[in-house]
Formats: C-alpha cells, sequence, structure tokens
C-alpha cells in the first residue's frame, strides 16, 4: 500500500493511496480465517466450512471491509506520521468507481484541509475590566412591583361599567368560516384580558366598550402565516357572550405576596429577587467581559483559515439572521441563502476564535465532565416536559448533539482559563451603564 502526495497548497492537501490487489486478497483471507469457527453452513459442521465456499458466499462483502479497513488504516497511519489534523472529514473517491473489480489494486483519492498551526498567544498581555453591579433599592422595587403585577386579581366592576384596555373580560365565544363553526375555535367563559395580545389580531379590541350581558359578533382574518393551515388567511366571524367585566387589582407587596412566591415572608422574599436580579447582572457583565476578552484575541493572532470551514459558517450565519428578518418562516422552504461579505468577515473571525480557544484548551488540557455533561442534557431536556427520558435517549444516540452541548461549556471552561492569566480589575457601575455595554454587544 503506498500514499503520494497530490496537493500541498497552503492548508489544502491531496493524496492519493493505492492498496495492491495482493494486499486486499491477503486481507479477505485473514478475515475468512477469522470468521472461520464460527460459520455453519448446511452440510458442514461448525468451523469446518472450506474457505473456498466461504470465499463464495460472503467473499465480497468482506473484500468491501477490507478495502474500507485499509483505506482507515493508511489515513490514520498518515496523519500519526504527518501530524496533520483534518478541519473536516476528508473527501476519499474511488479512482475507478463503477468500473473496478477483484483482482485489480484500488486506488483512492483523499482531499482535505488541514487545520492550521496556531501561534503561542502571551495570554499574561490580556488586560481586562470586569463590570459589577449591585442590585440597588430602585431595581428591588421595580422587581417586587413586576411580582405583584403578575400576582394581580380581577374583581367584577359596577353593573354596565364597559370594559378598557386592561380590563378582563370573561366570556363564551363560538367561530365560525362563512356558516360551519370550525373545531377549536369555542370556550366558555374564558377570561380574557384586553390588550394581552393572546388572541388574534383585531379580536381584543372589538370587545373594547363591552358591558357585562353584551352579545356581540367579532369580524377578524386569521394571519396567512396562522399555525392551523384550514384557517390560515381566512375570515372568520365570532358569536361572543359577554359575563362580566373586571378590573385588575395589583396585589399588595406584602407577605402574602412573599408566599406566593415561595418565599417566607417579604423579608425573604426580597433577598432572594435581590440574589436573582445580581445574577442577572453577573450574567450580563459576563457576556460583555467575554466580547472584550474575544476582541483582545482577534487582535493578538493570524493564521490561515480552512476555506471550507469559514464557508460553512459564513453559510450558518446568512441562514440564522434570514430567519430573523422573516420570523414568520418557520420551515426551510425559502431558497438558497447567499452569504454576504459580511457574513464571510464575521465567518472568519468565528472560526480563527473557535481555533484558538480549541487548541489553548487542548494544550491547557480543558475538559468536559461526564457531571457537566449530565448537567447540560438535564437543563436542555426542561424544553420538553413530558418527553425527558425520550429526549435523553435521542442525546445518548447522537454524538452530532452530544457536540453541541458540549462546545459551550468547553468554550467557557477556556475562557475562564485564560481570564485566570490575564491582568482582571473590577469596575462597579450602575445597571444603565451595564445595559448599554450589552446593547453593544449586537453591533458585531
Amino acid at each position: 500500500m503506498t500514499v503520494t502526495e497530490t496537493l500541498n497548497d497552503g492548508l489544502k492537501r491531496g493524496y492519493t493511496i493505492t492498496v495492491t490487489a495482493a494486499e486486499l486478497d491477503a486481507k479477505v483471507q485473514e478475515k475468512l480465517l477469522e470468521a472461520q469457527p464460527e460459520v455453519e453452513i448446511k452440510g458442514f459442521r461448525k468451523g469446518k466450512v472450506p474457505l473456498a465456499i466461504l470465499k463464495k458466499q460472503f467473499g465480497q462483502r468482506i473484500l468491501g471491509d477490507a478495502v474500507q479497513d485499509a483505506i482507515d488504516s493508511a489515513l490514520k497511519g498518515h496523519f500519526e506520521t504527518s501530524g496533520d489534523r483534518p478541519a473536516l472529514q476528508p473527501e476519499v473517491k474511488a479512482r475507478d468507481g463503477e468500473t473496478w473489480k477483484e483482482g485489480d489494486d484500488f486506488v483512492v483519492d483523499v482531499a482535505y484541509e488541514a487545520l492550521p498551526d496556531i501561534p503561542e498567544v502571551d495570554l499574561s498581555g490580556v488586560t481586562l475590566e470586569k463590570l459589577v453591579v449591585k442590585a440597588d433599592e430602585a431595581s428591588l422595587d421595580e422587581a417586587l412591583k413586576n411580582l405583584a403585577e403578575n400576582a394581580k386579581n380581577f374583581e367584577d366592576r359596577k353593573k354596565g361599567t364597559k370594559a378598557k384596555d386592561g380590563d378582563q373580560v370573561v366570556i363564551d365565544f363560538e367561530g365560525f368560516i362563512g356558516d360551519e363553526a370550525f373545531e377549536g375555535g369555542k370556550g366558555e367563559e374564558y377570561p380574557l384580558v384586553l390588550g394581552s395580545g393572546s388572541f388574534i389580531p383585531g379580536f381584543e379590541e372589538q370587545l373594547v366598550g363591552v358591558k357585562a350581558g353584551d352579545e356581540v359578533e367579532v369580524k377578524v382574518s386569521f394571519p396567512e402565516n396562522y399555525g392551523a393551515a384550514h384557517l390560515a388567511g381566512k375570515e372568520a366571524l365570532f358569536k361572543c357572550k359577554v359575563h362580566a367585566v373586571k378590573a385588575p387589582k395589583p396585589a399588595e407587596i406584602d407577605d402574602e405576596l412573599a408566599k406566593k412566591f415561595g418565599a417566607e415572608d417579604l423579608a425573604a422574599l426580597k433577598t432572594q429577587v435581590s440574589g436573582r436580579l445580581e445574577a442577572e447582572y453577573a450574567g450580563a457583565a459576563r457576556a460583555v467581559l467575554k466580547r472584550g476578552l474575544l476582541d483582545q484575541l482577534d487582535k493578538l493572532v493570524s493564521f490561515d483559515l480552512p476555506s471550507k470551514l469559514v464557508e460553512a459558517e459564513a453559510g450558518q450565519i446568512a441562514h440564522q439572521l434570514w430567519h430573523e428578518e422573516h420570523p414568520e418562516e418557520h420551515g426551510h422552504n425559502h431558497g438558497s441563502i447567499e452569504a454576504t461579505e459580511e457574513h464571510k468577515s464575521l465567518a472568519e473571525r468565528r472560526v480563527r476564535l473557535g481555533l484558538l480557544l480549541a487548541e489553548i484548551g487542548r494544550k491547557a488540557e480543558v475538559t468536559v465532565t461526564d457531571a457537566e455533561m449530565t448537567q447540560a442534557v438535564i437543563q436542555s431536556a426542561r424544553q420538553y416536559p413530558g418527553q425527558e427520558r425520550a429526549y435523553f435517549e435521542f442525546v445518548q444516540k447522537n454524538p452530532q448533539m452530544q457536540q453541541q452541548l458540549r462546545a459551550p461549556i468547553f468554550e467557557d471552561k477556556v475562557v475562564d482559563h485564560i481570564l485566570g492569566l490575564a491582568k482582571l480589575s473590577e469596575k462597579e457601575v450602575g445597571k444603565d451603564e451595564l445595559q448599554k455595554a450589552v446593547e453593544a454587544l449586537d453591533e458585531l
């Protein structure tokens, strides 16, 4: 078996691997001898089937396995000898394709892009400032008011009072397309808060001004992108009966409110809310700090990038941004989306930083533990209530999904490693200044 270099241009590599017919035949014989003791065919005792018969019956399948084993072995040996690490799975193509026949040498062409050599970075020269925000009284009061608003009750308005935005109307309703009532369009004594946007556009606005006892007809059009295809874009009429009009009454900020949110008393709730606020501030400050770190690292290094990785990343960025600009499109039947120069520039930054962080982590022997992976799967499974077990099984069988969960954990641990070597100072700021810093993150 020979490996011949055909291309060495930057990070691009090309090789021809030739497996001789004699090597393949020897490999097939070896596999037949391994299998012979366990094979049992009618007319022969187990382990006594002649090799010639085994080869006639299983030869083609074993030959295919032998070819694959030979190529895999050649590639493994090549990567160990050359030190190359492919950026993506190498492309392997049989040169003779369908014309190859048993008894011929087997020749394949291999092409890949190697990961670049990453230069050493003096991390002790990285200087960063960490923003620190404390939960002040104003922020705490605002958070408590929001909790009270979410825990509000509704009380009957005086008989004959007209409903206004923010009021709750208790209604029976039934929807019709033409003269036919449609499935899922009926409800009884439904508590609807006007202005909440919980019903289709135009519905709630037509109930402003109704009184208890009123019977009204509401005419609306379902959006073109409505989830139920049989209703999308169609005009509908809802017959509604108003049972009650109720005014909102925010909950009092007291011990009773605290108990509704699982705290022993108001003092305990304040401590709980203060801790949550400071955790949110810390998370935001971490994002700002990480961006500052990546910005500095990006200026410290320069190396060739695998074009296929950049191309794939640019395509992913373009696709993601397109969907953000077209939230009504949930599928992928939108044709091709071309990556712009801006997408490619951002992709180059991401690939460069991703490779750098991976190399720093590799040299520092940063690993993701089983316990960390388990915690990540548990957190991710919470998105699918009632289907957690199925999600766990899906992740166990899906290496790509495991990598998606592992990657951000690994990156954060590498960032922590770098921060431990960098010069880090703290600056106490107000939440408004932190907010401006967070908003600036979207500018890139």
